[in-house]
């Protein structure tokens, strides 16, 4: 997996967002999978500012969300989709016929992961997935496991996992138990894969993700065997890495 460090977390969201152009001007059409947090926030902040100076066109792009807590519907303000449209979607150019979110509050959860699965398929796959690293090493919603599951699925979130979402709940013990992801199979799938993480927070589960044994139990080390793959670090995160490139 190929590694860029930047000096500042800012610097670091302005790579990202040049790469996220670069697959939509590469392909109409272009698929891409996008998480959600703070620092995926400032990444979409710096893709707007490409939009908005003609840099980062999205009329032709499929948009699909990583992951959705179940039983939060897609307009409830706690909700993935509802950041994704706050962040990103409502200012630049997407048709909203070419956008999936997964729908939290489905009332099948294996119907609901069947159509993500279906409409990448129809898109023809994803160019470029975007991820984020959870404390544990969880991408998407993959929390560490004995085994992990390839397609979209349903999953038992971590304690630690609920705790980090406690504040938009009022309190862990509100935050939903389950979610839905993408699997890791449907994510490895993908032409590209992104990292991005930032800060010295992120610095210990970066190091044994990217420079640590290949292992379930760290999810986002199995991102080390895709074939074009890109971590995009600032020096707070990467400060724990023997080496870089």
């Amino acid at each position: 997996m190929r590694v860029v460090v930047e000096r500042t977390a800012r610097g670091a969201a302005d790579v990202a967002a040049s790469l996220i152009a670069d697959v939509l001007s590469a392909r109409d059409g272009a698929a891409l999978a996008l998480p959600t947090g703070r620092t995926a926030a400032a990444v979409y902040a710096a893709v707007v500012a490409r939009h908005r100076t003609g840099r980062a066109r999205f009329d032709a792009a499929r948009i699909f969300d990583l992951d959705e807590f179940l039983g939060i519907a897609p307009d409830d303000p706690r909700s993935f989709a509802s950041f994704l449209r706050a962040h990103l979607l409502s200012q630049v150019d997407v048709a909203p016929q070419r956008v999936h979110l997964l729908d939290g509050a489905a009332p099948r959860w294996r119907g609901e992961a069947t159509r993500c699965e279906r409409a990448i398929a129809a898109a023809g796959g994803l160019d470029l997935a975007v991820l984020g690293i959870g404390a544990n090493g969880h991408i998407g919603f993959n929390e560490p496991a004995a085994t992990l599951a390839a397609t979209t699925h349903r999953v038992r979130l971590a304690a630690s996992t609920r705790r980090r979402h406690a504040d938009a709940f009022g309190g862990a013990a509100r935050v939903p138990r389950y979610a839905l992801t993408m699997g890791v199979g449907t994510i490895m799938r993908a032409r590209r894969v992104l990292l991005v993480a930032t800060g010295a927070e992120k610095a210990r589960i970066v190091a044994r993700a990217l420079g640590g044994a290949i292992a379930t139990r760290v999810p986002a080390s199995l991102l080390q065997g895709h074939p074009d793959g890109i971590a995009v670090l600032d020096r707070d995160a990467a400060s724990r890495l023997r080496a870089v490139e």
